[in-house]
């Protein structure tokens, strides 16, 4: 049998793609991965849809060794649904090596993701350097911080992907992503990241009320992004006179 591992994009139920929908509808199994990222609607919405009852899938239950997801798909038609794009995250590309290993056949549908999605920003997405995230629990990481710094020193921008915030539809906000940055920079003085740097945060995007704001952090800081999955771009200080012009519509 098989395993379809289908992206649904970034909003609601209906940023599934035709192919994508038509997979969900032959399969026995429907799993939705609920901890990398999430929609701007509830289960019930995309079962409505889809007409198929979903399960909720944990991250203990995607990497467990005994895995559910795989025990069906060697019997059953089984859809892994994931918001964005199918792999985005690692973990997915490690059950699809799983899956393969194990010899069940598997299908992949893609999607919009925040990896592409960011293009309405104006920045160019051939001149972002490595994508990194930050988690709630950042007290004594530096990773994100590290990556800034590479890619500033290489006049490339950077993609922050912010942590999703347990049992809800909301990550770390861009505010307290700003406050990471100048926290850090603090305690290394490497020049990196201060107060009057460019940047640009963005909040629910693909929907019909995304926020796209641009501005020096000190100002970004205090701007409210409401609620919902969020990131932060801090740009290369070499920017292409057609991409100053796009983030001029988003001060």
């Amino acid at each position: 049998m098989s395993l379809y591992f289908i992206g649904i994009g970034l909003n609601d139920e209906k940023d599934i793609t035709l192919k994508g929908l038509d997979a969900v509808k032959k399969c026995d199994f429907v799993y939705l991965e609920n901890y990398t990222s999430k929609l701007n609607c509830s289960i019930k919405y995309l079962e409505g849809l889809y007409g198929k009852k979903i399960i909720s899938a944990g991250r203990s239950l995607v990497e467990s060794d005994e895995n559910e997801i795989l025990k069906n798909a060697k019997a059953k038609e089984v859809a892994f649904l994931v918001a964005g794009d199918v792999f985005s995250a690692t973990t997915h590309m490690d059950l699809y090596l799983r899956a393969r290993r194990a010899g069940i056949k598997t299908r992949v549908v893609h999607n919009a993701s925040v990896l592409t999605a960011i293009g309405i920003t104006g920045l160019q997405l051939y001149k972002f350097g490595k994508t990194t995230s930050i988690p709630f629990e950042n007290e004594n990481i530096e990773t994100p911080y590290d990556a800034l710094k590479i890619n500033q020193e290489n006049s490339l921008h950077t993609l922050f992907i912010l942590d999703l915030k347990p049992d809800s539809n909301d990550s770390l906000s861009v505010n307290d992503a700003i406050r990471y940055l100048l926290k850090t920079e603090m305690k290394r003085g490497d020049r990196v990241f201060n107060d009057n740097m460019l940047c640009v945060g963005c909040s629910k995007l693909g929907s019909l009320d995304q926020i796209i704001k641009a501005g020096k952090a000190k100002e970004l800081v205090k701007y409210d992004f409401k609620k919902g999955m969020q990131c932060l771009i801090v740009p290369s200080k070499q920017l292409h006179f057609m991409e100053e012009e796009a983030l001029s519509f988003y001060f």
